[in-house]
């Protein structure tokens, strides 16, 4: 058996950048969240930190559906 040490680290290095990716960004949509309800607290409106957010979600979801169509196709 022998293994192709550049795939697996080439394989390794997407991966952990687009496990830190996602979770940044599912990250700035949860604090896009957080703004909302904080302005709401005080009377304000945070529409851009929700449209942020559901952006932020949007990725994420994308970024998901894009993984199971990898696995699926």
């Amino acid at each position: 058996m022998k293994i192709d040490w550049a795939a697996l680290g080439s394989v390794f290095g997407v991966s952990l950048v687009a496990t830190v990716a996602l979770v940044g960004l599912f990250t700035l949509g949860i604090a896009g969240l957080s703004r909302r309800e904080r302005a709401a607290e005080r009377g304000g409106s945070a529409a851009l930190a929700v449209t942020g957010a559901c952006a932020a979600f949007a990725g994420c979801a994308a970024a998901v559906a894009y993984g199971i169509y990898l696995i699926v196709a």
